[in-house]
């Protein structure tokens, strides 16, 4: 399981749960008071009440820091098994939508997506240590379904994993441009709306 900060491959002594936790809420504040271009490593390690040396332990500098500090904020969600695919997807979405109105959350977010525009490494560990980790949810809701009998297995891995991705693609794209760029509210009437069109668009039509 990856842990949050362990690209640097360093040794030494263990790491601490508490510091990291510290750390990564300290440069979400950091981030929403100053921005991104104001942020600095002795901000957040003045904040957080650690040594620099500390934070260069953990991580190379701001961009691993920052997307590390939003991908902890993802990881939070969970997809409990609430009796069939509608239900599941309408629990994760409403969910999702929830942590994107936490104002940590919006200005971290938006800030590493648009500074990611200018730098391709930033897009790659965007990629990996929070959309890639992300996808987990859509594995388990679709494995759940089909042992429901809700929907066909796949036997071709390649054809699953593409399809997997275009879910993924799908709900977090419609939720983050509805509440972060439309600006529209996310909620229960809208969710089931997206929801049953997702659902048509998954078992396509009825014979």
């Amino acid at each position: 399981m990856h842990t949050l900060g362990s690209t640097s491959g360093r040794t030494g002594r263990p790491r601490s749960a508490a510091a990291d936790a510290a750390i990564l809420a300290a440069t979400r504040d950091a981030l929403c008071e100053l921005g991104w271009s104001k942020l600095t490593m002795s901000d957040v390690s003045a904040r957080a009440g650690v040594a620099k040396t500390t934070l260069y332990r953990r991580w190379a500098g701001k961009n691993e820091l920052v997307v590390d500090a939003v991908a902890e904020l993802f990881d939070s969600l969970e997809l409990p098994d609430r009796g069939s695919l509608e239900a599941d997807v309408e629990y994760v979405v409403l969910r999702f939508a929830e942590l994107l109105r936490r104002p940590e959350a919006r200005t971290a977010l938006m800030a590493v997506v648009a500074e990611s525009t200018r730098d391709e490494a930033l897009r790659d560990r965007i990629r990996s240590a929070i959309v890639d980790r992300q996808k987990h949810l859509v594995v388990l809701g679709r494995e759940r379904a089909q042992a429901r009998g809700e929907l066909p297995y796949e036997e071709d891995e390649s054809l699953a994993g593409r399809t997997t991705d275009l879910i993924f693609d799908v709900i977090a794209g419609t939720v983050v441009h509805r509440a972060l760029v439309s600006s529209e509210p996310v909620d229960e009437e809208w969710v089931a709306t997206f929801t049953a069109l997702l659902m048509h668009g998954l078992r396509g039509p009825v014979a």
